[in-house]
C-alpha cells in the first residue's frame, strides 16, 4: 500500500488541493457568499476511527485569536474522501453546516469505508478548499493484525514550549494517536517562564474556552499531528479547571456555579475534537470513556479520571494536595476515581478481551509513588488507591494478555511494573510519556523518588517529548521520544526504548 511521506502529506495546502476541483461536490459550498479570509486557519482532524468508518473534523476560523470567532451566520461546508491522496478515487463526499451554535465546528461521521486501510479528506468552504488529512480505518474485527503503531502524549500548555514533539509525532507516521489530556490550559498567563503568550485571562465560559482552542489550534505543529492519522482523545483537569475532580473544583466556586463552568468546557471540548454526535455533552455530563479494537492484536480502553471521582479525602491533613500514607480514608474500597459505572464497564471490557494485547490509556501515573516525607498524592490513583487493586485484580485473574497502562498529567517520562502488593511479580507494565510542552521536574527529585519506589525503572523530568508503542504478534516496543520543547525546531531522539515481550509483564530496556 502506498504510504506518502509526511513532507508529501502536509504539504497539501489548500491552493494545491483544490486544483482542478470543479466537481458537483464543491457547488453549493463554493457557490454561496464568499468568505474573505481563509476559514481552514484551525486545521483539520479525523479520530474515533471504527472498521467502516471514521469522524473529520475541522472548525470555520479566518482569525483564531478573535474572541466572537465568525459571529452568527452559519456556512456550507462540504467535504470528500479518498482511497488516494491525489482525490482520483473518492468514496465519499457530502455536505453539511458550519453553525454558530457549534463554534463553527465541524465533525461527518463517514461510514461504508473498507477496513485496515488509508484514506484522504478534506472540506472546503466559501470559496476556499482545507488542507488534506490523513486518516485510516481500524482493521476488521477478529481480524489477526502483524502490526499497530501508536503514539501519545498529553499536556501541551502554549505558553511554556513550542510543538516540535508534534511535528516528529507526525513524521513517525502512527496509525493511531491517543491524546491523553490537557489539551488546553485554562489559566490566565503565569509571571514566569513564558515563551508566547495567550490572552492574560482564565478561560470561565464558552466564548473563552473556544477562544484558548483556536489559540492552542493554530499551531502548524500540532495540525500536523492532527492530519497526520486519526486521534483517540480523553481531557484531563485543565480543559476545565486545575485539578477539579468530579462535582468539585478546587477554587472558591459554589457547586453550581462550577457545574456550569463544566458545561461550557465539556461543550468547547466537543466542538474541538474529533467525536462523534454520540459524545456531544448534555450540560455538563459528557460520556467520554471508551475502547477500540485493532483486530485481535490490540485492544485499547480509554478511561476518564476526573468527571465520576469520588471527593478527595484526608482533607484535614492535605498539604499541597499531599496527604499522609497512611491515612486510613484513603483506603475505603467505597471510593472510587472512575465511579461505579465506568469501573463495571472496564472490567467488562477487561474479561471479555480477546485481543493479544490490552491496552489501558488514562490520564496520569497509574503506578504507587510514595513520596520521602512519607505521602503520597491526593489528586490521581494513590488517592483512590482502592480503584488501581480492582483494575489490577481483575487483569491477574482474567488472566487478560499483556496489559500495559498508558499515561500523561505528569510532564515526566516513567516507565514501571504495576503489581498487586509490592514486591509481588508484576501483573502489568506502566509507561507515562511525558508531555509536549509543559515544565516538568528535576532528575534530581526524580532519582530520589525511585529510590523509594524500586518498581520504577525509569523516569526522566528535564526533557519534552512523547511515548510510541509498536505493537507486533511477538512483541511490545516502547519508546520515549525527545525534544527540546524550548526550541521551534528542535530534533527528535530516542530517550530510552523498552520491549515487553509477549506473555511476559515488567520492564525490559532494549
Amino acid at each position: 500500500m502506498h504510504t506518502p511521506s509526511r513532507r508529501h502529506l502536509l504539504g497539501l495546502t489548500a491552493a494545491a488541493a483544490s486544483v482542478g476541483l470543479a466537481p458537483a461536490i464543491w457547488t453549493r459550498a463554493a457557490a454561496q457568499a464568499q468568505i474573505g479570509e481563509y476559514p481552514f486557519k484551525l486545521g483539520v482532524a479525523s479520530g474515533e476511527p471504527l472498521p467502516d468508518g471514521v469522524v473529520l473534523w475541522t472548525r470555520l476560523s479566518t482569525d483564531p485569536r478573535a474572541l466572537s470567532g465568525l459571529g452568527p451566520r452559519s456556512f456550507d461546508v462540504a467535504w470528500e474522501i479518498a482511497e488516494d491522496d491525489g482525490f482520483r478515487r473518492v468514496v465519499g463526499k457530502g455536505e453539511t453546516k458550519a453553525r454558530a451554535a457549534d463554534g463553527h465546528a465541524v465533525h461527518v461521521e463517514v461510514a461504508g469505508l473498507k477496513p485496515g486501510r488509508e484514506y484522504w479528506y478534506r472540506f472546503n468552504s466559501g470559496g476556499h478548499a482545507s488542507p488534506v488529512g490523513r486518516t485510516r480505518t481500524t482493521p476488521e474485527r477478529g481480524a489477526q493484525v502483524d502490526h499497530l503503531r501508536l503514539a501519545y502524549g498529553s499536556c501541551q500548555k502554549w505558553e511554556t514550549g513550542y510543538y516540535a514533539a508534534h511535528r516528529h509525532l507526525a513524521a513517525d507516521n502512527p496509525d493511531l494517536v491517543l491524546f491523553l489530556g490537557d489539551y488546553i490550559y485554562e489559566g490566565a498567563l503565569g509571571r514566569d517562564e513564558v515563551l508566547r503568550p495567550h490572552p492574560d485571562v482564565v478561560a470561565r465560559d464558552l466564548d473563552s474556552y473556544r477562544q484558548r482552542y483556536a489559540w492552542y489550534k493554530q499551531d502548524a505543529d500540532l495540525q500536523a499531528a492532527h492530519a497526520a492519522a486519526p486521534w483517540v482523545v480523553m481531557w484531563d483537569d485543565h480543559e476545565v479547571s486545575n485539578d477539579y475532580g468530579g462535582d468539585a473544583d478546587r477554587t472558591p466556586a459554589t457547586p453550581e456555579q462550577f457545574l456550569r463552568r463544566r458545561a461550557d468546557a465539556y461543550r468547547a471540548y466537543w466542538e474541538n475534537m474529533p467525536l462523534r454526535r454520540a459524545a456531544h455533552p448534555d450540560g455538563p455530563k459528557m460520556r467520554l470513556y471508551s475502547s477500540l479494537d485493532w483486530g485481535r492484536l490490540a485492544r485499547l480502553a480509554v478511561v476518564d479520571d476526573r468527571q465520576y471521582r469520588g471527593a478527595r479525602t484526608c482533607k484535614a491533613v492535605e498539604e499541597k494536595k499531599r496527604i499522609p500514607y497512611d491515612c486510613p480514608e484513603r483506603l475505603d474500597p467505597k471510593r472510587s476515581l472512575l465511579g461505579a459505572d465506568q469501573e463495571k464497564w472496564l472490567a467488562g471490557r477487561i474479561a471479555d478481551s480477546q485481543a493479544q494485547w490490552n491496552l489501558l490509556g488514562q490520564q496520569t501515573l497509574m503506578g504507587e509513588l510514595r513520596l520521602q516525607e512519607g505521602k503520597v498524592s491526593n489528586d490521581g490513583w494513590d488517592g483512590y488507591p482502592a480503584t488501581r487493586r480492582r483494575i489490577l485484580e481483575t487483569w491477574r485473574d482474567a488472566k487478560v494478555a499483556n496489559p500495559i497502562a498508558l499515561g500523561g498529567d505528569v510532564h515526566c517520562f516513567f516507565a514501571g511494573d504495576l503489581s498487586v502488593e509490592r514486591g509481588q511479580p508484576p501483573v502489568a507494565t506502566e509507561f507515562v510519556g511525558g508531555s509536549i510542552s509543559s515544565l516538568g521536574e528535576t532528575n534530581a527529585n526524580l532519582n530520589a523518588a525511585r529510590f523509594v519506589n524500586p518498581h520504577l525503572k525509569y523516569a526522566e523530568g528535564e526533557v519534552r517529548g512523547y511515548g510510541r508503542v509498536d505493537l507486533t504478534p511477538k512483541g511490545a516496543t516502547v519508546t520515549f521520544r525527545g525534544v527540546n520543547g524550548l526550541d521551534k525546531g528542535s530534533p527528535v531522539r530516542d530517550l530510552a526504548k523498552f520491549v515487553v515481550e509477549n506473555g511476559k509483564a515488567g520492564v525490559v530496556r532494549a
